[in-house]
């Protein structure tokens, strides 16, 4: 499993788990996960968290390798 997968699945255990954490995730993702994992995501990088809902499902399609100009952005710029 890579670091960044690692790191999600911390993540959504936390949240699952600490109803604080899940509440300051939604509502400040970046000042979240720098708090309880010690991971500062640069302020460039946009980050949102959702609550999926059972109703809906939230499909993420990462940037095309084949797209040089973005071949930067797929990976995390916080590894």
């Amino acid at each position: 499993m890579s670091s960044e997968n690692n790191l999600r699945q911390q993540i959504i255990q936390k949240a699952w788990e600490d109803e604080a954490f899940k509440k300051q995730l939604l509502a400040d993702p970046r000042t979240a996960i720098k708090e309880a994992f010690q991971v500062e995501i640069p302020e460039g990088v946009e980050v949102k968290a959702v609550v999926e809902q059972t109703n809906s499902y939230y499909l993420v399609i990462p940037v095309s390798p084949a797209d040089s100009s973005q071949a930067a952005v797929a990976s995390p710029p916080w590894k």
